[in-house]
């Protein structure tokens, strides 16, 4: 067979893409721009590690040089703090088209069912100005777009419509008329190494989903069964106006490395409807997509699909909750230090230490109540406030030790902080 390059190849259709078509017998080199979540996705996969919009036209030509077919599985839905939807969908896509001009190799898109370049999103225009660009220059190519995906993988969207599912008691009614269908990842990795043979012709543009659709509320219901969890016992709808705030708080949080499957782009997405038409891939000799019940018997609900749930809801109240305690610390000790200091002049602690004490940890506080909340320091303040808190139990043993008597406990109150700062440690991953 040939050789192949996925770009976008760790990502939850790249890496599929990848297993599909080395098993198909192709060579395969994945490109991202993380080494270490290019070895957690696969360690014994050929990877090139770049930020791909960065990489020009002659060093995609050096790249190209006797590859047959390249797959663009890259992508991002909102601008952000990691992410250049301009870069990523066009500028990226323009200068491979570029250094593709001549070339004996296919060029396989994954775009997204819906894209135009009127979309309400610039996540749907720019794919289709990058779409279009393809069209344009390149002579031989398949845009493939799939709706919904699910997978095994747990990312975005997929890993909210789990979390949704998981809500104990309740089953919140969002968007109620927002209609959804959906693709299983396999089915898209399917119709990649079907593109990459030449199995279907060049210049094809076709959307790769299953035929029937449903209402979001009656996906959730769906997944909500699939996963074993009882029927909810309430159903409240939430308003609109409540969404969108959701989303306006997710945008800003985007600004912090944060890609949360409740940013607009998403949500309006969804309000739109996410929704395909098989038949230009049918007709064109493509394997019909999975139904949704397909998809799902394909998914075995786990202890660990639950459990993962689970902790998808729990890690954002983890993190908000020891934010808000560590800055409120260290706020009330700065707004009455002389108060803070008393306890330790009580007891008659050295005067050269209580005001650098004082002042300190309450700095300390505030710097890892906010640092959690960056992306990209939540791990390293999680730890830090690991290591601040083991340092206050050690010091209120030399300098205060009556405290660890005091009826309201305020020194044994400490080890639950520090078990929820172990737990957002262990279940942070960076995708």
């Amino acid at each position: 067979m040939g050789k192949v390059i996925v770009l976008g190849g760790y990502g939850l259709i790249g890496s599929a893409c990848m297993i599909a078509l080395r098993d198909a017998g192709f060579s395969v080199t994945g490109v991202g721009r993380s080494k270490p979540s290019a070895l957690k996705a696969d360690p014994s996969a050929d990877w090139v590690i770049r930020d791909i919009p960065s990489i020009t036209v002659d060093e995609w030509r050096g790249l190209l040089s006797g590859v047959d077919v390249v797959v663009n599985a890259s992508g991002a839905l909102q601008d952000g703090a990691r992410d250049d939807l301009a870069a990523i969908h066009v500028t990226a896509l323009s200068r491979l088209a570029e250094a593709a001009a001549g070339l004996p190799l296919r060029i396989v898109q994954i775009s997204a069912a819906g894209v135009s370049q009127d979309a309400s999103t610039a996540f749907f225009r720019t794919k289709a100005q990058g779409d279009a660009i393809l069209c344009a220059s390149a002579l031989d190519w398949v845009i493939l777009r799939p709706t919904l995906v699910l997978s095994p993988d747990a990312y975005g969207g997929t890993a909210l419509l789990r979390a949704a599912s998981a809500v104990p008691m309740l089953a919140p009614r969002i968007m109620p008329d927002a209609q959804v269908q959906t693709v299983y990842v396999g089915d898209v990795a399917n119709a990649v190494v079907a593109a990459a043979r030449g199995r279907v012709p060049s210049r094809l543009i076709a959307d790769l989903t299953e035929r029937g659709t449903r209402s979001f509320p009656e996906l959730t219901d769906r997944v909500r069964r699939w996963q074993g969890w009882p029927e909810p016992r309430f159903r409240p709808r939430v308003p609109g106006f409540v969404v969108a705030a959701l989303g306006k708080g997710a945008d800003l949080l985007g600004y912090l490395g944060w890609r949360s499957p409740l940013r607009t782009t998403a949500l309006r997405a969804l309000q739109d409807g996410i929704v395909g038409d098989p038949d230009a891939w049918e007709n064109a000799g493509g394997s019909p997509c999975r139904s949704l019940d397909e998809t799902l018997a394909l998914l075995p609900a786990t202890r660990q699909e639950r459990l993962f749930a689970r902790a998808y809801l729990a890690l954002p109240l983890a993190i908000a909750t020891l934010s808000l305690f560590w800055c409120l610390t260290g706020l009330i000790t700065l707004l009455d230090p002389a108060r803070a200091m008393a306890i330790l002049t009580a007891r008659a602690a050295p005067d050269w230490t209580v005001g650098p004490s004082v002042i300190g940890g309450a700095l300390a506080d505030l710097a890892l109540g906010l640092a959690i909340l960056w992306r990209r320091w939540t791990k390293p303040a999680a730890l830090g406030m690991l290591g601040l808190s083991g340092a206050y139990l050690i010091g209120s043993l030399v300098a205060a030790p009556d405290l660890w008597a005091d009826p309201l406990g305020p020194m044994v109150k400490v080890f639950p902080g520090m078990a929820l700062a172990a737990m957002v440690w262990l279940l942070m991953e960076e995708r």
